[in-house]
């Protein structure tokens, strides 16, 4: 392996990039007029965001802003795992989490796609929660690089260490 170039298939977000679209849609809400009165608020609890409101309506209004907040910051919407509205006392609630890391089923299915669909000398590897890719060849790696982008995944996709 010593002449071998490889890559990392990651999913991970910067936590402080998604700090400030938490911050920017929270000014948002406080500022726009539809949410006036509507006891409306985002916030961090711990590591998932808290969203709610006095309606179903209002708390889906501001999971939407969250939601154009982070695609403003460049994070990809993959990455964002919302719940269903739920009811909790006099306020609608909708918790969300941020997905960080590739799981092995989901590093299995990338690793089957390189493997039938890409270039012949490539090899995968999962580690932990990424997935490393060999090869001797580096424009092998990058036309991995270009199948991986453009096959459509339910999680966030990144690449990390290309050596």
């Amino acid at each position: 392996m010593a002449g071998d170039s490889s890559f990392d298939v990651v999913s991970k977000v910067d936590r402080q990039e998604v700090d400030n679209a938490l911050n920017m849609a929270a000014k948002e809400v406080r500022n726009r007029f539809d949410f006036r009165g509507t006891d409306a608020a985002i916030a961090w609890s711990g590591e998932t965001i808290e969203m709610e409101a006095n309606g179903e309506e209002r708390v889906k209004a501001i999971l939407d802003v969250l939601r154009s907040m982070l695609a403003r910051r460049k994070i990809d919407l993959k990455a964002l795992e919302a719940g269903e509205p739920r009811l909790s006392g006099k306020l609608w609630k909708i918790s969300a989490s941020m997905q960080q890391g590739i799981s092995t089923e989901n590093a299995k299915k990338i690793a089957k796609l390189i493997r039938d669909e890409g270039p012949k000398g490539v090899r995968t590897q999962v580690q932990g929660d990424e997935l490393r890719v060999f090869s001797k060849k580096r424009d092998d790696l990058q036309t991995v690089q270009n199948m991986i982008k453009s096959a459509e995944y339910e999680f966030a996709v990144q690449f990390d260490n290309y050596r």
